[in-house]
């Protein structure tokens, strides 16, 4: 793991990077089909994000934008793909904070850098997540989970499909002085069906992918995991509404390209995405999952990530989470 005296440095070194094709290259892209690989699930948020953001795009990029979803592992899967592609701008990660920022402080070994491996592009989004559980559920309320949670420690059960989605659900073991037991998923999509399915009780799960079925009747969401309420949902409260003072988890979505993309590629990207965030259906887009953009050059992602892996890192260790 690279000591934290050197992150910034390097997060800086890969978004100022300006090796790899000749300038005449770079002028002629793009000139083939560009892939958006993400790390999760069909129907997820960050796969919805990469949808919209193709279409999005599609009129300036002029070359036809595919989205090739790389479940599993964490996230592991899709970014070890992008690393390992060639620097040339065709194949691109749509990602979040999963892999770029909290897998480094949950996994002792990963099979990627999140910092040497890739160039950064920018920020796209900032988003929260709503405690589910099902509409059948006895739990009507955070504080019924809670007290269901201490009555019964270790019984209750939670799904993760994600790093922010596992989490959020141990902050809140952590700041409410309970314990419950974790059971992983791929993918939220993946871990909301078994939530359906009555096999885990609750889960956290980002906006985009929880709103269609709270709204669908499918699900009941007790809460939002941020510091307000979200306007697609303003009858839910917060976490801290509902009674665990100080509670707030986040998650962010950013675009990323294989280190040593030469940097007018990177610029380009840049772009190309402001343009995309600046149409009707992106902006319709996050106002239905609530979303909050967050556009950025790449140098001001790459100071993000490093700010934010450190506040990853300070949460897990206090939820008391051991790397794997």
């Amino acid at each position: 793991m690279i000591h934290p005296r050197h992150r910034i440095g390097l997060l800086l070194a890969a978004a100022t990077c300006a090796l790899g094709l000749p300038a005449a290259q770079a002028d002629t892209f793009p000139s083939k089909p560009i892939t958006l690989v993400v790390p999760f699930a069909a129907g997820s948020g960050t796969d919805q994000m990469a949808r919209v953001f193709a279409q999005a795009m599609g009129d300036e990029v002029k070359v036809p934008i595919v989205v090739d979803n790389r479940a599993g592992a964490s996230g592991f899967l899709a970014a070890q793909y992008v690393a390992k592609a060639p620097p040339d701008g065709y194949t691109v990660l749509i990602t979040t904070n999963t892999t770029q920022s909290a897998n480094e402080h949950l996994f002792k070994k990963l099979p990627y850098d999140p910092v040497k491996d890739f160039a950064p592009v920018s920020l796209l989004s900032k988003g929260y997540m709503l405690l589910l559980v099902r509409p059948d559920s006895p739990y009507r309320s955070v504080g019924d989970l809670i007290a269901a949670a201490r009555k019964s420690p270790g019984k209750l059960n939670f799904g993760s499909g994600s790093s922010s989605s596992r989490v959020a659900s141990e902050l809140l073991k952590q700041m409410a002085g309970v314990e419950m037991v974790n059971v992983p998923y791929k993918s939220n999509p993946m871990a909301i069906t078994d939530l359906m399915g009555g096999q885990v009780d609750f889960m956290f799960a980002d906006a985009p992918t929880a709103l269609p079925q709270v709204e669908g009747g499918k699900l009941r969401a007790l809460a939002v995991s941020g510091p307000r309420r979200i306007a697609a949902a303003p009858n839910i409260p917060t976490v801290d509404e509902a009674g665990v003072k100080g509670y707030d988890m986040s998650y962010w979505t950013a675009v990323y390209l294989p280190a040593r993309t030469p940097q007018a590629i990177v610029q380009k990207f840049n772009g190309w995405l402001a343009k995309a965030s600046a149409t009707p259906l992106a902006k319709e887009f996050l106002v239905k999952t609530s979303g909050e953009e967050a556009l950025s050059t790449p140098e001001q992602l790459a100071q993000f990530q490093a700010n934010e892996s450190g506040k990853w890192g300070r949460v897990i260790k206090a939820a008391g989470i051991q790397p794997e």
